[in-house]
Order: C-alpha cells, then sequence, then structure tokens
C-alpha cells in the first residue's frame, strides 16, 4: 500500500525530468559532440544517450528508447563508435550538461544552496530504484555521481527519468502498443511531442503516421479526426496509473515530505530554464 498521495511520484518525475532532458537540445551538447566529430544530430543523440551501455549497436537502442525507427538508429550505431568511444562521449554529455545548465540558471543560481537540496534529494530518491528489467536506468547507475550540485542534481534526473521510462516500456508492450501508435495517442492527449516533432526526429514517415492511426482508429482508440475516444482516454489514463505503480519505488523510499519537497524545487528549476529558453518552441501539443 502507498503512503503517498495519488500521483505524488507522477507529479515529482514531471517536474524533474527536463532538467535532465534539456541537455539534448542545447547548443552546447551539439558543440561538444562535433568537436568529437560527430556532426550529426541524430548521431549525437543516439551516442550521448546510450554511451553508458558500451559500444552498443542498433538493436539495443531501439529496443530501449522504443519509439525510433530502426532504420534511423542504425544509420548512426554502430559506426558512431568508430568517431568517439564511449568514454569520450560520456565525457562530452558530462561537459555539456555542465555548460548548458550554468547558461540556462546562471552562474549564482548553479551555485544556491536550492540545487544541492534538490540534489541531496533527487539521489536519495535514486537510492529506492531498481536495476532488474530496467536496463537504461541500470546502465547510468553504474556511472559515478558528479560532486558538483547542479551535475549531481542532473545525474539524479537523469536516473529517475530512465527508470520510469523502462516501466513506461513495460507498460506500452502490455497494452499492446508499437512504437509510433505509442507516439501518436500521446500526442493526442495534447501533452505529446507535435506530429512535425515526431516525423522530423524519430525517423517515421507520414505514411507509417497515418496507417498506425488507421489501427488505433480500428481499435477505437482515436475517432476519424485523430482525437482520442473515450477508450483511448481510458488507455492512456490506465498507462500512466501502470507506470506509477512500477515507478512508486523511489518515491515510496524518499517519503512523502521528501517528494513534496523535491517536487517543489524542481518546478522552480524547471520554470528557470523554460523562462531561460531550454526548450524549441512548438515542440508539444497536438499541431
Amino acid at each position: 500500500m502507498s503512503t503517498l498521495p495519488a500521483r505524488a511520484g507522477r507529479r515529482c518525475h514531471h517536474a524533474v525530468n527536463p532538467f535532465h532532458s534539456a541537455v539534448y537540445f542545447s547548443r552546447e551538447l551539439r558543440e561538444e559532440m562535433a568537436a568529437l566529430g560527430v556532426t550529426d544530430p541524430d548521431a549525437a543523440y543516439f551516442a550521448s544517450r546510450a554511451a553508458a551501455f558500451g559500444a552498443v549497436g542498433p538493436g539495443t537502442v531501439t529496443a530501449t528508447f522504443f519509439n525510433f525507427r530502426h532504420d534511423l538508429v542504425a544509420r548512426h550505431l554502430p559506426a558512431v563508435w568508430e568517431v568517439a568511444t564511449p568514454a569520450q562521449v560520456l565525457d562530452a554529455r558530462l561537459r555539456a550538461a555542465d555548460r548548458t545548465l550554468r547558461r540556462l540558471l546562471g552562474e549564482e543560481a548553479v551555485a544556491a544552496p536550492d540545487v544541492a537540496e534538490a540534489a541531496e534529494l533527487a539521489l536519495r530518491a535514486a537510492e529506492g530504484c531498481a536495476r532488474p528489467g530496467r536496463p537504461l536506468y541500470a546502465a547510468h547507475a553504474d556511472l559515478p555521481v558528479p560532486a558538483e550540485p547542479h551535475l549531481a542534481y542532473w545525474h539524479a534526473a537523469t536516473l529517475l527519468r530512465e527508470h520510469r521510462g523502462d516501466a513506461h516500456i513495460a507498460a506500452l508492450l502490455d497494452a499492446e502498443l508499437d512504437p509510433l501508435e505509442a507516439l501518436i495517442s500521446h500526442t493526442a492527449t495534447g501533452f505529446g511531442m507535435a506530429p512535425k516533432w515526431v516525423l522530423g526526429t524519430r525517423g517515421w514517415t507520414q505514411q507509417e503516421w497515418d496507417e498506425a492511426s488507421a489501427r488505433l482508429v480500428a481499435r477505437g482508440i482515436l475517432d476519424q479526426e485523430g482525437s482520442l475516444t473515450e477508450q483511448g482516454t481510458a488507455l492512456r489514463a490506465e498507462l500512466e496509473e501502470r507506470t506509477d505503480r512500477l515507478d512508486a519505488a523511489p518515491y515510496e523510499h524518499l517519503g512523502a515530505e521528501g517528494t513534496l519537497r523535491l517536487t517543489e524545487l524542481a518546478k522552480d528549476l524547471f520554470g528557470r530554464i523554460i523562462a531561460a529558453g531550454a526548450f524549441p518552441d512548438g515542440m508539444l501539443g497536438r499541431g
């Protein structure tokens, strides 16, 4: 029986996660990866997020990232490891995180006590995560915790993000949603990636989008206009609730008071990086 208020872990995750993911949209990551010789944005993303696995091939990344077309992944892996080693990529990603956060928050804010407190709470929550069945989390859990508080918080955000992500994939598989169907149904909620971002970054074609949408209509998940039906809305709600259950351990470990405090601190940091332009305009929504 959970000791947390309903959806407390989910709210905390939604506040913490952007602190990690902002790095993937930053110019600093592009610059650090380009300095290694990795200039393609897709290659830079796949390498920087997968480097904790070592020099893996496309199958591992397609399986664990879940929503990318395999052909897109295979275009860059394993070839990217001939340009830069996983260790070099991990170092570059950490340098990029440092530079990105200093730019978005400012030097004074990076050293502020609230960042150190957020790091301590997020790392304590991550102590409740479990490796079995969670490959992306497990790979990152083997990495050292950075010493500086803003990077320690970024590392903890990475662990919590990937722990929930691994759980969410399990829920999607159980719901018999393939990668593109999962993306389309999430977009239909109004909170997922806009279609142009899905098609532009995940490797899927418009024809594949239309075919997947037709499958969702046939299942009663979408209506003919591409909106969620009552059944589809219930399915997406159940997916999040199932993910909450599978991802409850870190927040149960942190406790209700700690989870509430981490959420409060994370929301403030999230607001600051959003105001500083951490993410592209028009990335989310149905448009």
